[in-house]
């Protein structure tokens, strides 16, 4: 018998779409869906997560969470909000994304529209399989000022500095958390579970709170 293993995403990269072709299949498409798409120079990424995808994406939310509260700082969670710039038609829908030194410019807004509202300070994407497209670039590019990545086994965390991403050990948002240090309390949420690990994890910050 051979043993299969689900993939985490499944991904799909479409060539040759014009930026308004894009804006359309937003538009028809709705929020009302599973997929998530990142448009850049005509071409358009379209992920599907699958169980491990969303459970990595939603554990680290729980996380960051935690570490607003413990470091007192207040949170708009954004989710997989459509970012979108028509100035320089490039687009994305991150698996979460967080306003936190900005929280209170959009405390109140039920909608986001780029051409005047800070982009989210903080953005995630969880990326088991290899994007289709350039994250990095393209997020830069939106003016996301925190972006991190976690693959399954690494979190890293790059911050925007003139107009490009440098990789990072601390993040700036959590100074002075080792915010690398969540990668082993993820894997942990499948040995003792999910509410068990949460309650070490803020236990573990508050440590680390006082340490500093």
């Amino acid at each position: 018998m051979i043993a299969t293993t689900t993939p985490a995403e499944t991904r799909t990269l479409v060539e040759n779409i014009s930026w308004q072709t894009f804006k359309t299949m937003l538009a028809e498409m709705g929020c009302n869906r599973n997929t998530k798409f990142a448009y850049d120079h005509g071409n358009i990424e379209i992920m599907t997560p699958q169980m491990p995808h969303e459970n990595s994406n939603r554990n680290i939310e729980g996380f960051v969470i935690i570490l607003c509260e413990e470091l007192g700082l207040e949170i708009k969670r954004a989710g997989s909000l459509t970012l979108t710039r028509d100035d320089i038609q490039r687009g994305a829908e991150p698996d979460s994304s967080y306003y936190i030194q900005n929280e209170y410019l959009v405390r109140s807004k039920d909608k986001i529209d780029l051409a005047i509202d800070p982009p989210p300070d903080l953005v995630l994407e969880v990326e088991y399989s290899r994007p289709q497209i350039d994250k990095l670039k393209l997020y830069a590019a939106l003016g996301i000022p925190e972006f991190w990545r976690y693959n399954g086994s690494k979190l890293r965390i790059y911050t925007l500095t003139n107009g490009e991403y440098l990789e990072v050990e601390i993040s700036p948002t959590f100074t002075p958390i080792t915010i690398k240090e969540i990668t082993g309390f993820l894997a942990e949420t499948s040995n003792i579970g999910e509410i068990a690990t949460t309650r070490i994890f803020r236990n573990w910050v508050k440590e680390q709170l006082w340490k500093k």
